[in-house]
């Protein structure tokens, strides 16, 4: 089961569990407090923090504090990135990349490993794709030398990750950054409008918990200011591509 909610009544959330006398731990790469049992600390219940929402253990979190990002969405020929800063978008950018091959629908990356490169449209493919991951990179690059980021949001099939990784231009982070974060959502092709409903996830906190819980997680809902409106349906909200 799931329950969703903005960062305001995510930091009274966050509060009642402090408060609360259960046991914790919190899983830095993957953004989430997760609520242990009594018994074999067995997991009880997660909560996936917004990503605009830091944690630090053992203090009462602020709705100011400053929270820059980095989205990144990359699927074959197609991606979308921007700079945010407390969920705002500031800057972004589309790039797409002539990268696979129209009668088979397969990317060229994927082609190679069981043909070869040897036609001209095979090569043609070939150098987009270098000179897709080189532009992603220079625009990284940029936001990283003109801001401080605290996480990287990314989406990126694990075919595409070692071109990422191995573009001439190197990305300004490595493959074991702590602040990488990669979204817990299915990402559709990659445009502006899908990086911004991605953005919207990202900003809402996700309680994740079995009916067995169902009593504990009200318990903990008593204790916040829950809004009128219904947060409990991410199809409603948040998964609005799907």
């Amino acid at each position: 089961m799931n329950k969703f909610f903005p960062k305001a009544q995510s930091i009274e959330l966050l509060q009642a569990i402090q408060t609360a006398a259960v046991k914790t731990a919190y899983d830095h790469e993957k953004h989430r407090l997760i609520l242990l049992s009594d018994d074999a600390e067995q997991q009880q219940v997660i909560f996936r923090l917004p990503l605009v929402l830091p944690y630090n253990l053992g203090e009462v979190p602020t709705a100011n504090a400053q929270v820059n990002y980095v989205v990144l969405l990359i699927q074959s020929g197609n991606c979308a990135l921007g700079y945010f800063e407390n969920g705002v978008n500031l800057d972004h950018k589309v790039f797409r990349s002539y990268m696979v091959r129209k009668k088979q629908g397969k990317s060229q990356i994927k082609y190679l490993k069981t043909k070869g490169k040897s036609r001209a449209g095979s090569r043609v493919r070939l150098g987009e794709t270098v000179e897709f991951f080189e532009n992603i990179n220079q625009r990284l690059k940029s936001y990283f030398e003109e801001h401080q980021i605290h996480r990287v949001a990314i989406s990126c099939s694990k075919t595409l990750i070692p071109y990422l990784y191995n573009s001439k231009i190197a990305t300004p982070f490595d493959k074991h950054d702590p602040r990488l974060y990669k979204i817990p959502k299915h990402i559709h092709t990659p445009i502006y409008e899908v990086m911004l409903d991605a953005n919207r996830f990202l900003q809402r906190g996700e309680l994740i918990y079995e009916e067995a819980q169902q009593d504990f997680v009200q318990e903990l809902l008593t204790k916040i200011d829950l809004p009128d409106s219904d947060y409990n349906e991410e199809e409603d909200m948040y998964d609005i591509w799907d």
